[in-house]
């Protein structure tokens, strides 16, 4: 059991039937009346934050949230298959659990996926990946010295903001948690 004197950023638990997790917390002695903890909450199957006081003696049992390594094989209708490396299993993933940053990821790629007592609720790509455009406004030479930029569609169907120095054909690295062009790769 975790109790709420012992609430540090990251811990996660179980409260009201929800997996939580501490974003901040703050111990707050008042000069009259007891002690208390103020903490900034997430769910992390919902991602709802919300702020929320708990007594420092509150006891709530840990919750083991699962992050395993799987590959990326393909999609077919809605469900998405991931192969987990060590044991061959596939399993699939209803499109609505992927996140909007899944449109950087391309087959055979490795992800965690994330699951609380079996069941899946979220997949995180690779922070950086590497990926070929296909199509944008040809690029000249001597467009390196402002910061101006053009749409570039990618090899996996993305959109990104790039320079105007890049071409057609060239692999460019990506951010996967902004969305946003990084370097030439």
């Amino acid at each position: 059991m975790i109790s709420a004197g012992e609430f540090r950023n990251g811990v996660t638990f179980e409260l009201d039937g929800n997996v939580v997790s501490i974003v901040e917390f703050q111990h707050v002695k008042p000069g009259k009346g007891a002690a208390f903890v103020r903490a900034k909450i997430k769910n992390v199957i919902t991602g709802a934050v919300t702020e929320r006081t708990f007594n420092p003696n509150d006891k709530y049992p840990p919750a083991f949230v699962e992050r395993k390594d799987m590959q990326y094989l393909y999609n077919d209708e809605g469900l998405y298959y991931f192969m987990d490396e060590e044991t061959y299993e596939q399993i699939p993933i209803n499109k609505s659990i992927l996140g909007d940053n899944f449109k950087f990821v391309k087959e055979n790629m490795i992800c965690k996926v994330l699951s609380y007592k079996g069941s899946v609720f979220g997949v995180e790509p690779p922070n950086f990946v590497e990926l070929q455009i296909v199509e944008t406004d040809p690029g000249f030479k001597g467009d390196t010295a402002t910061n101006a930029t053009k749409p570039a569609k990618l090899e996996t169907g993305a959109e990104v903001k790039v320079p105007l120095f890049i071409d057609n054909g060239e692999m460019i690295r990506i951010d996967t948690r902004t969305g946003e062009y990084m370097e030439r790769a």
